[in-house]
Parts: structure tokens; sequence; C-alpha cells
């Protein structure tokens, strides 16, 4: 167990390594973001070996944060298996959480495709909208057929940052299919 998490925080490094595109790609604030994802992938690996995942039940929606305003799933990624570690594959999520001053924070999160049900992975705040201080008015996929076979997501967030404007701006999330993130206001 303790080999499979160690590998993982050497892949997820190496990751972190890799050049970012986009508004904040380059700062220090985007690494430290990106490498507390990768602490929180290790526990939640760790929780994830020692217990079994249940299954959804009613109840469970009274436990999701009345913060959260909208979430939208969609893309697919897969990691090829090696000794270590079979392969894996899944989905990405984005979760927009209203703060208390109205505005919104959103995160990305990597989700599993597991026997057990979905498994979070990774989850990172998308710091170019944290700088905004947007109030998010909706987030959609480019696709709502359901997880695309192409790696990678492309998702539009709409918001405002000025609550009273008529129209919100469109910005896009993009994903590609070596995971690269880039966060750019859309071109019309």
């Amino acid at each position: 167990m303790v080999r499979f998490i160690l590998e993982h925080v050497r892949r997820k490094q190496d990751r972190l390594d890799a050049p970012f595109h986009g508004l904040a790609a380059t700062t220090a604030a985007r690494r430290a973001s990106r490498l507390a994802g990768v602490a929180l992938s290790c526990m939640m690996a760790a929780s994830a070996l020692s217990f079994d995942a249940a299954p959804a039940r009613a109840e469970d929606i009274d436990s999701l944060p009345v913060t959260v305003t909208f979430a939208v799933s969609g893309g697919s990624w897969e990691e090829p298996g090696d000794a270590a570690s079979p392969a894996r594959r899944g989905y990405y999520k984005l979760v927009s959480v209203r703060q208390t001053d109205r505005t919104a924070k959103v995160y990305l999160q990597q989700i599993a495709a597991t026997d057990n049900g979905p498994q979070l992975i990774n989850s990172v705040e998308l710091e170019e909208f944290t700088a905004l201080k947007p109030y998010v008015t909706d987030i959609r996929p480019e696709d709502s057929t359901g997880i695309s076979r192409q790696p990678g997501l492309l998702a539009t967030v709409y918001l405002k940052t000025v609550p009273t404007a008529v129209e919100p701006e469109s910005w896009t999330v993009l994903i590609d299919e070596l995971g690269d993130i880039r966060v750019e206001r859309a071109s019309n």
C-alpha cells in the first residue's frame, strides 16, 4: 500500500513539473494549489484502500453543501497501467462553490470510474476564477451526451464580475489530451 501511494505521488509530481498554459499558469499559487491537490489525492487514495465505497442513498443528498451552486461532469481521462498499478480512467467535474461574500470559487475534480463507483482522485481550485471574484451564473459542458470518448474536457463557465451586469461573461476551461489545463475568456 505504501509503495502504491509513493508511486502515485511521484506520478503526480512529474505532472506538476510539466508546463501549464493559461492566465496563472506559472504562478506559485497554481503550483501550491496543484501540490495541495496531490496531497489530497494521496490521502484519498490511502483511505480508499482501507474502505469499500458505500452505495449512494437518497439521504446522501443532504450531505451536499448548500454552497455548491453548479456541478458539471464531462470529458474523459486515462492513465496507462504499469507493473506497480493498473490502468485507470475516468472523467472530470467542475464545481462552483459560493463564498460568504456571494462570489464563487471554481474547482476542477478528476474522478476515477471504478468497479465500486466514482472515486475522487484530485481536486484543484482554478485560481484564474478566484482572481476574478466572480458571481458564477452557470456552468455547461461542451456536450451533454455523457462521458466523451475523446480525452480532455471543454466546458464554459458563465460569470459576472459585477453582480448588476446584465449579460454574463463566458470563460472556457479546456483540458487537453495530456491533462494540461487552460482557462481563458471565450472568444465569440
